[in-house]
């Protein structure tokens, strides 16, 4: 298939393409400054030790962290399990309760899971209706030996941005470690830990234009000092919270990715919002068509819709020759069953198997996006009417 025949691409919550300017940074990286950070005895380690201190101080200075309480993983997922796994085991004897939300990431769940076959409590809070977590439920489920709570900034399906300020600081007056996945937040919204009373943070570069494979925890170093057991030994990198040599060409990318999304932020906000609005006006006239999410506290780029009277899988099949997009998380898209997401704010199964996710990104033009409505709204009339057909 040639290039200029290929789908309108509205998936950027599953991934982004490595945008051109990061790539340029890295590129030299590979072939003559590829030394090891960790090598200090010479030039070609210092050169790869200089890019990794200055990427840590821009992803620092990103989030309102220092640069020592940047560790480098190889995504958000391992992030996640460094974070919840690392505060579980060090921490047991204090407490093993942990609590989390239905609607988080796999990433997320799947560790709270396997904490939960070791002995550990975990309570996985409902939502409201909008996808936002209830402040009331969380402090009513907080408990005296609750070590840890985990709830991600935006989520990945339907958008909605927590009020992660207000549950630090509950967690924060009790003492109890709280953990974000801001995979999805960081480069597109502000992030402050400070502000947000966040003690750990799992970020990743492929959500905002950077490689896949690089990612990294914010560790809180003071006030309080959190101590993680490593989910890697070999060698004690990372302040021995993570080993395994670091790939200096994807960290510089990633720092690199982060900074020209907070550079961009104001502008591109605002651009996406319009393209996101324009796209729901167009699909909400044809009726039966229902916003998962709150309406405005979610990403400017998320829009996911459950359309009443079509087969989910018959309309993936049909958007497809024209515009990219998902059902939902791409780490559950090879799955059969519905979105555990749509499930928790109330969506009917039916409802929740025929949703699409669009994801609006930098490089998606006007044309697109209005191209792409017409092609949604055509082949839900069609499948529709193919529905409503005699036999």
């Amino acid at each position: 298939m040639e290039m200029s025949q290929r789908p309108i691409y509205l998936d950027c919550h599953a991934t982004t393409s490595v945008d051109p300017r990061v790539m340029e940074v890295m590129l030299p990286f590979f072939t003559e400054f590829f030394g090891n950070p960790a090598s200090i005895s010479h030039q070609y380690g210092w050169e790869a030790e200089a890019a990794v201190q200055q990427s840590r101080e821009l992803l620092a200075t990103a989030i309102n962290a220092s640069p020592e309480e940047i560790v480098f993983t190889s995504g958000a997922t391992e992030a996640n399990n460094l974070a919840i796994k690392g505060v579980a085991e060090a921490y047991c004897s204090r407490g093993k309760h942990i609590i989390t939300v239905e609607t988080e990431h796999n990433a997320v769940l799947d560790p709270c899971r396997y904490l939960q076959s070791l002995g550990f409590d975990i309570t996985f809070l409902s939502v409201k209706p909008d996808g936002l977590v209830d402040l009331l439920d969380l402090e009513n489920a907080l408990r005296p030996d609750t070590i840890l709570v985990s709830v991600m900034t935006a989520n990945n399906e339907i958008g909605v941005l927590q009020p992660i300020a207000e549950i630090g600081a509950l967690c924060h007056q009790r003492g109890i470690l709280f953990h974000t996945d801001a995979a999805q937040a960081i480069g597109k919204v502000p992030l402050d830990v400070e502000a947000m009373h966040v003690d750990l943070m799992s970020l990743t570069a492929h959500k905002i234009y950077g490689p896949k494979g690089i990612g990294a925890l914010y560790v809180r170093r003071r006030n309080p000092r959190v101590q993680l057991a490593p989910q890697l030994h070999g060698g004690g990198h990372e302040r021995g919270m993570r080993s395994g040599t670091l790939y200096t060409p994807q960290i510089v990318g990633l720092a690199t990715a982060v900074q020209l999304g907070i550079d961009e932020m104001e502008t591109e906000t605002a651009r996406i919002t319009q393209l996101r609005d324009r796209l729901w006006q167009s699909l909400s006239q044809i009726g039966g068509v229902h916003l998962n999410g709150h309406l405005t506290q979610r990403l400017a780029s998320n829009l996911n819709l459950s359309i009443e009277g079509v087969d989910g899988q018959a309309l993936l099949v049909g958007l497809q020759p024209v515009v990219a997009v998902s059902s939902g998380s791409a780490c559950t898209s090879a799955k059969s069953a519905p979105s555990h997401v749509l499930q928790a704010i109330g969506r009917s199964t039916e409802l929740a198997y025929a949703s699409i996710r669009f994801g609006i990104g930098r490089f998606n033009t006007e044309a697109e996006v209005e191209l792409a409505a017409k092609h949604a709204i055509a082949t839900i009339e069609a499948l529709r009417q193919a529905i409503t057909l005699p036999a």
